[in-house]
């Protein structure tokens, strides 16, 4: 487990991986070259964020455009409660193709009755009408407090307004008109070569609370050129959502607005991928993998009030399932979160949460590590605690990035859990959220 760290317009990126003149290189050999902007890096695309009243100062409008109709899939929250811009989304998705995703904060338009419904089909329209495309062919998002009416007058005039201000560069204005409690814009673009042909990948998330396996209070989107089947692009989407933003929890709440949409507007050139045994489909979805956790990674890093990013790597689970399980419970343990936070290798806390994860193993044959920048201890081996130095696992989890690993010896299969500590800053900030 190497940690590189690659700082230029994408900000910073952690993980498995390599850095060589300005290119990112996979264990798999795939070769991405980090470029700026973010939804825009894509060709064919554009985009703006703007201030249109939703926040006293902030941008709180985003809106993503295709010159040249693209395909679209989307992946919702599992919370039965909904947003209307959610339940719109996923009636439109049916469609074949779409040019645009318009986007606020600062309003939920959740648990607004059909008002709310009313509301989310009025933005598409709004957003169609100034495009001159049809009203499905856009997709609507929103992120903020729930319960409360869309301010319709000021989003439809910041509709207008954003149209007017679309910019092949203005991704990283979107992505900043997105975030509610986030500290800083998230964001991730790249090329890589499938086939003959360069394709373009560029991807923007939000989300800091109310983050829980299964997504939480998180938006993701993401552009392509690629030319690809919307079955085919759906199915990926599923697949690469459940390893990697179904995978960080910061609070353990889920949110009613959780959503993930990708538009591929098949600019590349590519001859259009219509199998999963075609080779460029393998390439594609390991690259929207390798979008998909940095952002991931980044929403945890950013969880309110969140001091450290922890990553919980399960090893020799019997399944894939009892892996992503037992990592899931660890990050989301509330007393693993405030030792961390504490920087007190209360290793019991970790098997405690393999424990009630639901994971099949047995407890006696797990093996647990600490591990950052400052180093690598294990804490226990076959169930039982060791003798460790405890000066040297405090100055392990002083660290900014974390590792737990939880080794359960049981089978082949393995899965990797993102999250963050637990502070008092959290509690401040969820306090008054409202206010």
């Amino acid at each position: 487990m190497t940690r590189e760290a690659v700082t230029g317009d994408q900000g910073l990126v952690t993980g498995d991986l390599s850095y060589n003149n300005n290119r990112l290189e996979r264990k798999e050999m795939i070769e991405y070259t980090l470029v700026p902007g973010g939804v825009t890096a894509v060709p064919g695309f554009k985009a703006t964020g703007i201030h249109a009243g939703l926040k006293k100062v902030k941008k709180d409008l985003a809106l993503i455009v295709s010159e040249e109709p693209a395909v679209g899939a989307g992946v919702f929250t599992t919370n039965k409660v909904k947003a209307a811009p959610l339940l719109y989304d996923m009636e439109q998705l049916k469609g074949s193709s779409f040019r645009a995703i318009v986007v606020n904060s600062g309003n939920a338009n959740a648990c607004t009755g059909e008002q709310g419904l009313e509301d989310a089909k009025a933005m598409a329209v709004k957003v169609a009408c100034q495009l001159g495309c049809p009203t499905e062919e856009v997709l609507v998002s929103s992120t903020g407090v729930i319960g409360v009416k869309m301010p319709m007058e000021k989003i439809l005039a910041g509709i207008e307004k954003a149209t007017k201000e679309l910019s092949p560069t203005g991704g990283p204005l979107a992505a900043e008109a997105i975030m509610t409690t986030d500290t800083y814009p998230k964001e991730i673009s790249f090329k890589l070569m499938i086939g003959d042909c360069q394709v373009t990948i560029g991807a923007m998330a939000k989300g800091s609370g109310m983050i829980h396996p299964n997504m939480g209070t998180m938006l993701g989107f993401i552009t392509t050129d690629l030319a690809i089947a919307k079955d085919l692009l759906q199915e990926a989407l599923v697949a690469v959502v459940g390893k990697t933003f179904n995978m960080i929890t910061v609070d353990g709440d889920t949110s009613t607005n959780d959503m993930v949409l990708v538009l591929a507007n098949g600019m590349a050139g590519n001859e259009p991928i219509n199998s999963k045994e075609d080779p460029a489909y393998k390439i594609f979805y390991e690259a929207l993998i390798f979008a998909c956790t940095y952002l991931a990674k980044e929403i945890a890093k950013d969880g309110e009030g969140a001091t450290k990013l922890l990553t919980v790597e399960v090893l020799s689970a019997l399944s894939e399932k009892d892996a992503r399980l037992a990592a899931k419970a660890v990050c989301n343990s509330s007393l693993v979160k405030t030792a961390l936070f504490g920087e007190d290798a209360n290793w019991g806390r970790i098997l405690a949460a393999v424990g009630y994860s639901g994971a099949e193993f047995d407890p006696s044959k797990v093996n647990i590590w600490i591990k950052s920048q400052a180093g690598e201890e294990q804490v226990a081996a076959n169930g039982a605690g060791l003798a460790f130095d405890e000066e040297k696992a405090k100055n392990i989890l002083r660290e900014k990035e974390v590792f737990f690993i939880v080794d359960l010896g049981m089978g082949e299969e393995q899965a990797t859990a993102w999250g963050c500590d637990l502070t008092y800053d959290y509690v401040k900030i969820n306090g008054s959220y409202r206010t």
